[in-house]
């Protein structure tokens, strides 16, 4: 086995007494020499403590044998942070070769927590724990070797090529925190205490919870990119709310308070808990809190060890646990007791006076700072409230989401986006071991709701419902083109088709009433929000649901997200807004519809403008629609028609085809066509034009068209 290489050191960044942990450095400022060394201890201070967690474990069977069987076994998280090293550095191109290929293959995927119901039985041939150690000695002193040699320049951003070095330490930093959780739900024969890892042994008398009140006040957060410290996905782009006012409890639920809910029978009782955690708690047959443990009287599981039940540490559970609390505490007092939202905890920790984490030992159970367990809930004050950080996790309402102008990172695209399902609700706070990114205020963390984590939570009462962002990107690749081509980029010089099509509309409005128009074809609703500049009133109608339902969420929301094709299987995530666009106030102007043009109902009627873009060539009955449209249209009303006359078989049968085909012996245009059905009703106000418009495919195909625009008055009846 490769022995163990001593821990480097900066002298600026030594661990001061009662400091667990090094802090996340602040990668903008500082010479180059010493950023380098504090890189070094950050890296060894966080690789080796990981390295020692697994001390914890009793013999090597501790290694092999699943803590639950919904993850690996431990030999796996022993592995995986060393390869995740590795891996990342390969891709990043800062290493020219693997260190062992094998290793890197094995340890490389499988951390999701997966669903509680879908056990992972398949069958893995580990390597021994003597060869993980070698192998992450080797790792150690490749990226030692690397921040001693690698060309250092500050600041250390996204692009910098030093970001996935740190991009590993932070990475192995959660897994610190994670596999802690798997030793405490290991088999107590499998574990053994170790000094390092000591409990805290301080307890007495629980506290009666109050309820304070957090004012109304004015959320604003989100990491700018360029942050001076390390952050996730997530936590960058812009997120602004408004929190109306709510009463947070003191404390957090300590286990004597929880123990009320358990010995009212909460378990038992159904209408305490959601569909989904009623599933989840008779699949696992929970009866009280996963971590107690009942000998003549309650006890706690702790990481290496059950101790008697201190009453007055913050209880442990999932977040279907916390909320079913929630809801008796609700019936018990008729108050509107509930879990908080993310905005609202960022409102407690503002009216706490919360900041973040100094080099000195934590005013908070965080970091390690304190001892390798929770605490009584009344030790760490912050404000009125205490443990508004730290001590364990607390769950909240909000399901994980982007912020605006949210963007991947390359060296790790699917950090965060496989958690935007709605099923994965954010954690906040910290825990006694959350260390580095994990403890700062920006952290965005979040799992599945049955899991488990050294997390809890505190109760708040508020009027007002728990606002649920949405989470969804549009993945469908016919939906996301056409998003992108409605709200998206600009390409070659082309304008915004949907938008230059409104522009030429509006134009030709001049001088004529604006009442009511019809976006005909609209799909995702681009003209439609364009023209309600002008009109008071705009019906979008496409046939296609899918379609309708992005610019309803437009509508409504203000917002929608999609992943673009970049290639193959790669995308890149997009947030595109209304108020990016200048239409904010337009929304309520719009209204979206599904709808047949060649078959419409009779409520679609006195409209000043119909526009039906792109959209006859591809009708069943396109004669249908231009013999019946006039009947749609006020007296002086325009019509306005693009389209790229591709005439196909496949959408539009040969004998409804408007034009392309010889008439007479002669070429019949679509043009001609359109005189002839339409000219009873309409005149042609002035020549055709053709707009050009380009839809992207994928980062390197796009589809450039030119469409031709008619306008048509109506005439009087």
């Amino acid at each position: 086995m490769t022995m163990p290489i001593p821990e480097v050191q900066s002298p600026s960044r030594a661990l001061k007494p009662g400091v667990g942990l090094l802090r996340t450095p602040d990668l903008s400022v500082g010479s180059v020499e010493d950023k380098r060394a504090e890189i070094a201890s950050y890296f060894t201070n966080t690789f080796d403590t990981y390295t020692r967690l697994f001390d914890c474990l009793a013999g090597d069977s501790g290694y092999f044998q699943k803590s639950i069987p919904l993850r690996h076994p431990l030999i796996f998280y022993l592995g995986h942070t060393a390869t995740f090293f590795v891996n990342k550095l390969v891709l990043a191109k800062l290493l020219p070769e693997r260190i062992d290929p094998h290793m890197e293959s094995i340890f490389a995927v499988g951390v999701d927590e997966m669903s509680w119901d879908d056990l992972d039985e398949d069958h893995y041939d580990w390597p021994t724990v003597a060869e993980v150690l070698d192998y992450r000695a080797k790792v150690r002193a490749t990226v030692l070797d690397l921040i001693e040699t690698l060309p250092l320049s500050l600041p250390i951003n996204w692009e910098n090529p030093w970001w996935p070095i740190v991009m590993g330490v932070e990475h192995e930093r959660i897994h610190l925190e994670t596999s802690s959780v798997l030793i405490r739900q290991h088999d107590l024969s499998k574990v053994r205490p170790q000094p390092e890892w000591a409990s805290i042994r301080e307890t007495g008398e629980a506290p009666e919870n109050e309820l304070f009140t957090v004012p109304a006040g004015t959320v604003s957060i989100g990491k700018s990119y360029d942050d001076a410290f390390y952050g996730w996905d997530n936590e960058y782009g812009e997120h602004e709310a408004q929190v109306d006012e709510f009463r947070a409890s003191q404390y957090l639920v300590s286990n004597q308070e929880f123990l009320e809910f358990v010995e009212a029978g909460g378990y038992q009782e159904d209408r305490f808990w959601s569909e989904e955690g009623c599933a989840w708690r008779q699949f696992a047959m929970a009866k009280h809190p996963t971590f107690w443990r009942w000998q003549n009287g309650w006890h706690l599981r702790l990481m290496t060890e059950e101790v008697e039940m201190p009453w007055d540490w913050p209880v442990e559970v999932n977040y279907h646990e916390a909320k079913a609390f929630c809801e008796w505490k609700r019936e018990q007092t008729g108050q509107p007791i509930r879990l908080p939202t993310e905005d609202e905890w960022y409102r407690l920790c503002a009216e706490a006076g919360i900041e973040e984490v100094g080099h000195d030992p934590a005013n908070a159970n965080l970091h390690l700072d304190h001892g390798a367990s929770s605490c009584p809930v009344t030790r760490f004050r912050h404000g009125q409230w205490f443990d508004v950080v730290g001590n364990v996790w607390q769950w909240t309402e909000t399901p994980t989401y982007p912020f605006d102008n949210f963007k991947v990172h390359p060296l790790y695209d699917d950090f965060t986006t496989p958690t935007f399902d709605g099923q994965h609700n954010l954690i906040k706070g910290g825990s006694w071991i959350s260390c580095g990114n994990e403890a700062r205020l920006s952290a965005r963390y979040a799992f599945r709701r049955h899991f488990f984590q050294h997390a809890g939570f505190r109760y708040i009462a508020s009027e007002s419902e728990a606002v649920q962002p949405n989470a969804y990107y549009e993945s469908d690749r016919l939906l996301t083109e056409y998003a992108e081509f409605h709200f998206g980029d600009t390409w070659f010089g082309v304008e915004n088709f949907p938008k230059a099509l409104a522009d030429l509309a509006l134009d030709a409005m001049t001088g004529k009433p604006t009442g009511k128009a019809l976006d005909l074809g609209c799909a995702c609703g681009r003209s439609s929000f364009e023209l309600a500049r002008r009109f008071d009133e705009v019906e979008g109608v496409d046939f296609s649901a899918n379609f309708i339902r992005l610019g309803v969420e437009m509508a409504e929301q203000g917002s929608i997200r999609y992943a673009l094709a970049e290639e193959g299987e790669l995308v890149s995530y997009h947030t595109r807004t209304l108020k990016e666009l200048g239409l904010e106030e337009c929304s309520d102007r719009v209204s979206f519809y599904q709808g047949d043009a060649c078959n419409l109902k009779p409520q679609y009627s006195g409209y000043d403008l119909v526009l039906a873009a792109n959209l006859i060539d591809r009708l069943y009955r396109p004669r249908r629609f231009l013999d019946s449209i006039h009947e749609r249209i006020n007296d002086g009303g325009l019509l306005v028609i693009a389209s790229p006359y591709t005439w196909l078989e496949e959408h539009t049968p040969k004998e409804e085809w408007i034009g392309g085909f010889k008439k007479d012996g002669e070429n019949h245009t679509t043009l001609d066509g359109l005189k002839e059905h339409l000219s009873q009703h309409f005149r042609l106000v002035s020549e055709p034009k053709k707009v050009p418009f380009v839809i992207r495919e994928t980062q390197h195909k796009f589809q450039h068209t030119l469409s031709e625009v008619t306008i048509w008055e109506r005439l009087p009846r």
